[in-house]
C-alpha cells in the first residue's frame, strides 16, 4: 500500500504534467480550455454543418457526447504508453513504486477531461437539455473510463520499456478506433448495439447518451458490463506491470 509521501508524489507528478504542458506559452494553462473549445467547435461545425445527419436527434449533442470520452482516451493512453520511457531519470533516481508513472500520466489528463466535461455538460443545458437525476450517474462512468485507460497504459507502457514499438502500435489503434465507437454515426441496429457494447469506449459513449440525450438511467446491463470490464482491465494492468516491471533498469 503506498503511503503519505508516495501519495504526495502522485499529486505532484500531476501538477508537473500539467504544468510543463503549458509552460513558457504565452496564454498558460487558458490553452487547457482554449484547446478543447476550439477542437471540439471545430468538428461540431464539420459534421454538423458540412456533413449533417438530419435523422439523429440534436446531432450536435450525439457526436460531442462520443467525441470527448474518445478524445480523453487517445490522449492518455498514448501518453500513458511512452511515460516510463519519457521518465527514466525519475525512475533510476527514486525508489517508488514505478505504477505511479503511468497512473499519474492518465490522471494528469483527466485534468483536461474534466475541462471538456464541463464545457460537453454546458453544452448540454445550452442545447436544449435539462439537468436532471441520471446526471448522478456520471461520475460513476467517468470513473470507470479512467479505470479502463490506467489499465491499459499500466500494460502498454510496460511493454514500450522492452519494445518501442509499442507507442506506435498503440497510436495506430487508436486512429482505427475512431470508426470502431460510434462517435458520427449510430449502431446500424439494436442487435449490433450489444456488439459495440463489448467495446468499454462504445459503452460509455451509449451511457452518455442514454443519460444527456435521452434523459433516462443507462440500462443495468450497459452499466455492468462497463464497469466490471474497467475492473478487470485495471486489475489485469495492475498484474502485468508487477510481472513485467522486474528487468525495467536493464532496458531504461
Amino acid at each position: 500500500m503506498w503511503n503519505g509521501d508516495y501519495g504526495f508524489l502522485l499529486r505532484n507528478l500531476i501538477g508537473k504534467d500539467f504544468k510543463v504542458r503549458y509552460r513558457n506559452m504565452s496564454l498558460g494553462m487558458f490553452w487547457s480550455l482554449l484547446n478543447p473549445l476550439i477542437t471540439m467547435g471545430i468538428l461540431t461545425v464539420v459534421f454538423t454543418r458540412f456533413m449533417p445527419n438530419s435523422s439523429i436527434k440534436n446531432y450536435p449533442l450525439f457526436f460531442l457526447c462520443g467525441l470527448v470520452p474518445y478524445n480523453f482516451f487517445v490522449l492518455a493512453w498514448s501518453t500513458g504508453t511512452s511515460s516510463l520511457a519519457d521518465n527514466t531519470n525519475l525512475i533510476k533516481r527514486v525508489s517508488v513504486p514505478r505504477e505511479i508513472i503511468p497512473i499519474s500520466t492518465v490522471l494528469g489528463n483527466s485534468l483536461h477531461l474534466l475541462i471538456q466535461i464541463a464545457l460537453l455538460l454546458a453544452f448540454a443545458l445550452f442545447g436544449g437539455g435539462s439537468l436532471n437525476r441520471y446526471w448522478l450517474w456520471l461520475p460513476l462512468i467517468w470513473t470507470m473510463e479512467v479505470a479502463l485507460v490506467c489499465g491499459l497504459s499500466l500494460v502498454s507502457s510496460a511493454v514500450n520499456v522492452y519494445v518501442r514499438d509499442t507507442r506506435y502500435v498503440v497510436e495506430s489503434f487508436n486512429a482505427v478506433l475512431f470508426w470502431l465507437v460510434p462517435i458520427v454515426y449510430p449502431p446500424p441496429g439494436p442487435q449490433y448495439r450489444r456488439l459495440f457494447e463489448l467495446n468499454p469506449v462504445a459503452a460509455l459513449v451509449f451511457a452518455l447518451r442514454d443519460i444527456l440525450l435521452e434523459g433516462h438511467a443507462p440500462g443495468a446491463v450497459l452499466l455492468t458490463k462497463l464497469s466490471l470490464g474497467s475492473i478487470a482491465v485495471l486489475a489485469i494492468g495492475l498484474l502485468a506491470f508487477r510481472r513485467m516491471k522486474r528487468n525495467f533498469y536493464d532496458y531504461l
